[in-house]
C-alpha cells in the first residue's frame, strides 16, 4: 500500500496514531471521534444532530458515542447553572482518559491522614475511653475484655432443620417443576411453598394432580414464579377429604337360612309366608351337556376361519 500525504497550511487536525489505529474501537466510532476531534473548542452537537447530518443511523452513532464512552475518549458532565438549570457538556479528548480530570485515585498501601477539610472518620475498632452514662463496659458485665466489634456480637443461630414432612413436600414441588424451566425456584421459596404442597399431600394429592395444577398456561416471561405457584397453590386447593364413611353391605343374609334378604331379619320362606324352592341341578348330566355345547361353537368357529382364509388366498 502506497500513501500520499498532502502538506496543509491550515484548516487541518493532527491526531495521534495510536488513536486512528486503535483496533479496539470500531471504524465508525473512530471516524466519529475524528470528526469530534476536528471541532473547535465550544462546538455545539448532539447525538441526534450527528446521524441527521450523516450517513450513519441513530443506532450506529449511539453505539460508536458508547464505545468512545467506556474507552475514555467520550464523556458528558452534566453541570447545574446558578439560576437551577442543569446543561450537558460534552468532552472529547485524544487520549483515553479512564479516570476523570482532578480526582486521584487511592494509592495502595495503609491508609493516610487527610487535608484539614476532612471530616473526621469514626473508627468503629477503637475502644470508648469514657463508656455512655447508664452503660457497662465489657469487663464490668462479665464479657471478654476489648472492645473490638464483633467480639461481644451474638452468634447467629443456624436455620432450622426441616422436618420430614416438609422435605418431601420440598422434593415433591422440585420433581414436579423440574421439567419447567421458567419455574426456577431457590431452596428458601420452595421451603416457603412447602406447607401449601404439604397440604396438598395431606389431601389425597399426587404429583400428576399437582403438574396438572401448576404446569399448564404458564406466560412466555415469568418474573416471580414463586408469587405465582403461590396464587395456584391456593386457588386451586382440593377440597379437604373428610373422614372415611364405614362401608354398608349391599345386602344382608337371613339370620336362620342365610340366604340374601333386602333388610336385616329373616327371609319370607323362613317366617312361613312364602313355600321354599329348592333347585337341584342336574348334576353330571349339566356338566356334559354344557361341555358337548363348547365343542360344537369351538368346531363351528374353526370351520368359519379356515373358509375365510381360504376365500381371502383365492
Amino acid at each position: 500500500m502506497r500513501v500520499h500525504r498532502t502538506e496543509h497550511a491550515r484548516h487541518f487536525t493532527v491526531l495521534p496514531n495510536s488513536v486512528l489505529q486503535c483496533r479496539r474501537l470500531s471504524f465508525t466510532a473512530r471516524g466519529l471521534l475524528a470528526d469530534l476531534l476536528s471541532r473547535p473548542d465550544g462546538w455545539r452537537e448532539n447525538a441526534q444532530h450527528m446521524a441527521d447530518t450523516s450517513p450513519q443511523g441513530r443506532s450506529a452513532v449511539r453505539k460508536a458515542l458508547k464505545e468512545l464512552t467506556e474507552a475514555g475518549f467520550y464523556r458528558v458532565e452534566k453541570i447545574r447553572m446558578p439560576d437551577g438549570t442543569i446543561r450537558s457538556e460534552a468532552h472529547v479528548y485524544d487520549t483515553p482518559q479512564l479516570a476523570l480530570p482532578g480526582v486521584t485515585r487511592p494509592a495502595s498501601g495503609g491508609a493516610t491522614t487527610g487535608g484539614p477539610d476532612v471530616p473526621v472518620v469514626k473508627n468503629l475498632v477503637k475502644e470508648p475511653t469514657h463508656p455512655a452514662d447508664g452503660q457497662q463496659t465489657a469487663d464490668e458485665a462479665g464479657g471478654e475484655p476489648g472492645g473490638r466489634e464483633g467480639e461481644n456480637r451474638e452468634i447467629e443461630q443456624a436455620p432450622p432443620i426441616p422436618d420430614a414432612q416438609t422435605r418431601r413436600a420440598v422434593a415433591t414441588l422440585f420433581r414436579v417443576i423440574r421439567c419447567e424451566p421458567r419455574l426456577h425456584l431457590g431452596e428458601a421459596e420452595a421451603r416457603s411453598l412447602a406447607p401449601l404442597v404439604a397440604q396438598w399431600l395431606a389431601r389425597g394429592a399426587t404429583p400428576a394432580d399437582l403438574a396438572a395444577a401448576l404446569l399448564p398456561g404458564l406466560p412466555a416471561q415469568l418474573h416471580a414464579p414463586a408469587a405465582m405457584l403461590r396464587n395456584r397453590l391456593e386457588r386451586k386447593m382440593p377440597p379437604a377429604v373428610g373422614p372415611a364413611q364405614p362401608l354398608t353391605a349391599r345386602y344382608a343374609e337371613c339370620a336362620k337360612c342365610h340366604d340374601p334378604v333386602p333388610q336385616p331379619g329373616i327371609c319370607r320362606a323362613c317366617a312361613g309366608l312364602v313355600p321354599r324352592q329348592i333347585a337341584v341341578g342336574g348334576g353330571e348330566a349339566v356338566t356334559r351337556n354344557g361341555a358337548a355345547r363348547a365343542r360344537v361353537a369351538l368346531r363351528a368357529a374353526k370351520t368359519m376361519g379356515l373358509q375365510v382364509s381360504a376365500l381371502a388366498t383365492g
